[in-house]
């Protein structure tokens, strides 16, 4: 029982080892448009294409009811991935850049609509379940816009697509304005 003890401190408490590592993102922000020194991750070469950004939507929440009243707190998140992106040989950089861009804002977007979501959400006898199931279908709904982009696009080849695409992601974006984290 000693020994157990010693050993639950010295792996808990013991400076020499290693600690978790944290992973490095960016957050989203309307000021902060990505550059190419943000995409760290070794290119991938035996895809076709120049860039890939890894980005995504991640939430936490807490709930009280200290007060009398049911109390439900959250943040959203919509973050890039430097060391998972990565870009290789471009020609056309400020084109590509926006094409990568837009993937970042799609998070964005899907960011804004769970928080709507959240906001909306009348709290229930099964709050954990619930706000997953909410995040689930709005991940995947990102997921599923992230690959129509793409294919519409043809990983930016489409240049009119692309277009079509800017106008709309940043009319969504407009709508959802009053769910920024900004």
């Amino acid at each position: 029982m000693k020994n157990s003890i010693l050993l639950l401190f010295f792996l808990n408490f013991c400076p020499c080892l290693p600690a978790q590592e944290k992973i490095e993102k960016i957050s989203w922000q309307e000021e902060r448009p990505l550059t190419w020194a943000d995409f760290k991750a070794a290119p991938d070469y035996s895809i076709s294409y120049s860039a890939n950004t890894n980005s995504g939507i991640s939430y936490s929440w807490n709930y009280s009811t200290a007060t009398g009243e049911p109390v439900l707190e959250y943040e959203v998140f919509s973050n890039f991935y430097p060391k998972r992106s990565w870009v290789k040989g471009i020609e056309n950089e400020e084109y590509l850049l926006a094409h990568e861009q837009l993937h970042f804002d799609i998070s964005e977007l899907h960011a804004r609509k769970l928080r709507k979501a959240v906001e909306e959400y009348e709290i229930g006898r099964n709050i954990r379940r619930d706000l997953r199931n909410i995040y689930d279908r709005i991940d995947k709904e990102r997921v599923t816009m992230q690959n129509q982009f793409d294919r519409e696009t043809s990983h930016s080849e489409n240049r009119s697509a692309e277009m079509k695409w800017r106008k709309f992601i940043a009319a969504e974006l407009k709508k959802l304005g009053n769910y920024s984290n900004q």
